[in-house]
């Protein structure tokens, strides 16, 4: 086809503008089972493309049982097994779900989810909530009395006033919370600590409404919201499900609309190609880690992650040198300035919302396009923690995409639109 440069051209200009114009919205907060289209009782979800529940390992097949447990669905390990190879318990990809998997990225039916709304295109994104300051966490593979007791702390005192906040608030735009917290030292991935304040004073007068009937679930909810600095980090994750949802299915784009990893493989789709489901998979990514004390590499283990969503919005690591606290995971200033501005390459523009005051205020680098990572060898990189093969969290570093993903997409995008002239 001789026009399928100025085709492709176009099409991903339609898609970045999505990428800038959607307005995700806090609407509300509910069970996984009463929003997640196509969610079950028996179904548990993990992060990154699907795969049949046997070839699941480590952390996240871990984490898939422990959520069988969580849920009732089994009485033991055992039974929980049993019951996942005879098919009685379905594992799902997150992300087929309208949902995000944060590293395991495990969901069960009765897991409180919050529900964000694109305001400019009508989608709705999905994330279950941060289970708190604890390494050992079930989205790290890992469940015990502990990880069960935190979760039930979280469906029984901290999302019922939560919900009853946003409820009552009429919904929260999250994207004036982003954008300030990109101006405060955020990018929104790994570092939320602006995000999660912003989020409280916007809520308080809401809580205080709320406390009148619930004081002690009120308190226990600040305490949950400034404990430390992640839990905005699944709003951002909600948010940029609805907005990367919104520029999928754009005829003649090469834009990147997700990018995730299972415990084996890393994927990407692309608007232009295909369903929300179809994942071109490649390798597994590889990691520039940064350990907590005591922790080894060769502890390092996958276990999956979906917040790559971040990225392919223009946030996280896309976003680097607007959050120089990391440099503790991230490298020193003038790395993380590098690796930044090096990304520009890779992209469609600049996102007109998000900017980086360090580089003068420039719009992060937005819209990721398969044809310009394979010809400039640069690709995507991601600001994630690291799990350990014992489970639970012992670092964070930088992730870098595999390019045969990227080689594979331009194949079926060839075979589809045929080659520029």
């Amino acid at each position: 086809m001789s026009d399928v440069y100025e085709t492709t051209s176009a099409a991903n200009a339609e898609a970045f503008k999505r990428l800038n114009e959607s307005d995700p919205i806090l609407e509300d907060v509910l069970p996984a089972i009463d929003t997640l289209p196509g969610m079950t009782e028996n179904t548990i979800l993990a992060a990154g493309p699907p795969m049949p529940w046997q070839n699941y390992e480590g952390g996240q097949r871990d984490g898939i049982i422990g959520g069988a447990l969580f849920e009732g669905l089994a009485s033991d390990q055992n039974d929980a097994i049993a019951k996942l190879d005879a098919g009685e318990i379905v594992v799902g990809g997150a992300h087929d779900f309208g949902a995000l998997g944060s590293l395991a990225g495990i969901y069960t039916a009765s897991m409180p989810v919050f529900v964000v709304r694109n305001g400019t295109y009508g989608n709705l994104g999905h994330c279950n909530f941060y289970e708190g300051t604890n390494p050992r966490r079930l989205n790290y593979g890992v469940y015990d009395d502990g990880v069960r007791d935190r979760l039930n702390y979280i469906h029984e005192v901290v999302a019922p006033v939560i919900r009853d906040s946003i409820r009552r608030s009429g919904g929260i735009p999250l994207k004036p919370i982003m954008r300030r917290a990109l101006h405060m030292g955020d990018e929104l991935h790994s570092r939320n600590t602006a995000a999660s304040l912003l989020l409280l004073r916007d809520l308080v007068p809401h809580l205080i409404a709320v406390a009148e009937k619930q004081r002690d679930g009120v308190e226990k909810t600040v305490e949950a919201l400034t404990e430390d600095h992640y839990f905005f980090l699944r709003l951002s994750l909600a948010s940029a499900k609805a907005v990367a949802d919104a520029a999928h299915g754009v005829e003649g784009s090469s834009v990147l609309t997700g990018m995730c990893l299972n415990c084996k493989e890393f994927a990407i789709r692309v608007s232009g190609l295909g369903d929300k489901d179809t994942w071109f998979r490649g390798d597994q990514a590889s990691v520039e880690p940064k350990l907590f004390p005591g922790h080894t590499e060769d502890e390092i283990a996958w276990m999956g992650g979906d917040s790559a969503i971040a990225e392919t919005t223009g946030l996280g690591g896309f976003a680097q040198a607007a959050a120089f606290p990391l440099q503790n995971y991230q490298g020193e200033p003038d790395v993380m300035v590098a690796r930044n501005l090096s990304l520009y390459d890779i992209v469609v523009g600049e996102n007109s919302e998000y900017r980086i005051p360090y580089l003068k205020y420039r719009g992060t680098p937005t819209g990721i396009d398969i044809f310009k990572v394979v010809s400039t060898g640069t690709v995507p990189v991601l600001d994630m923690g690291i799990g350990g093969k014992d489970g639970g969290q012992i670092g964070a570093g930088i992730v870098s995409a595999p390019m045969n993903c990227f080689t594979k997409a331009i194949t079926a995008f060839e075979e589809k639109y045929g080659k520029a002239s």
